[in-house]
């Protein structure tokens, strides 16, 4: 088992000069650097990008949605890295209101637990494929109200590591918690993220 050292890509616009900020979450197996890459088809060019890496390549060591217990201690430590990033573009002058999270894979279903647990009024959240964490559901976890903050989730159907039911049941709960929620469900799709995904993105998210 193991924990996270906080080791973060910054990209984008500078902290001085942004007036907004986009935390962006990889997958297993993937980089700060991958997911950074989407700059040049999300429309987040007036913001700081601030991309933390996990160790291993990978924020937790099984399946989102196997025993909590066997994901720990690292999901509880990408957790608390990503509450250290968000505290950080805070402490930089910028408010919840204009940060925005964008996650792939794993980095989408931490993107959802992060903001669930911690619901207020952020800029946005783009779920790239990706549901809240858990064997079940723990509501007992979240908190708080996202005040009409707009998310988008997509996923495929069906897709190898994230069922479309816990799609579904995640969307249930953030608009329980007063997000607005806009999701896509593309049949056959493979696990990955589509040009179609970014224009949705974009329009309900970036641009909304």
């Amino acid at each position: 088992m193991y924990t996270h050292s906080k080791q973060v890509v910054r990209d984008g616009a500078p902290i001085e000069e942004a007036k907004k900020a986009i935390v962006m979450l990889h997958g297993r197996g993937g980089s700060a650097e991958d997911i950074i890459s989407l700059k040049r088809v999300l429309n987040i060019n007036d913001m700081a990008i601030y991309a933390p890496k996990a160790s291993n390549n990978s924020w937790y060591p099984y399946s989102f949605m196997a025993p909590a217990n066997q994901n720990q201690p690292a999901l509880d430590s990408a957790l608390d890295i990503v509450d250290q990033v968000v505290r950080d573009i805070e402490a930089d002058g910028i408010s919840a209101e204009n940060i925005y999270f964008a996650g792939f894979s794993q980095g989408a279903c931490l993107t959802l637990e992060y903001t669930t647990r911690n619901a207020k009024r952020y800029g946005g959240i783009i779920a790239f494929t990706g549901g809240l964490i858990g064997e079940q559901v723990a509501e007992e976890n979240y908190s708080g109200d996202f005040a009409g903050t707009p998310v988008f989730i997509a996923t495929g159907d069906p897709d190898p590591h994230v069922p479309v039911s816990r799609v579904k049941e995640s969307i249930a709960i953030l608009e329980r918690m007063n997000a607005f929620v806009t999701f896509a469900i593309y049949p056959g799709r493979q696990h990955t993220i589509s040009s179609q995904e970014i224009q949705l993105a974009n329009k309900n998210v970036l641009d909304a």
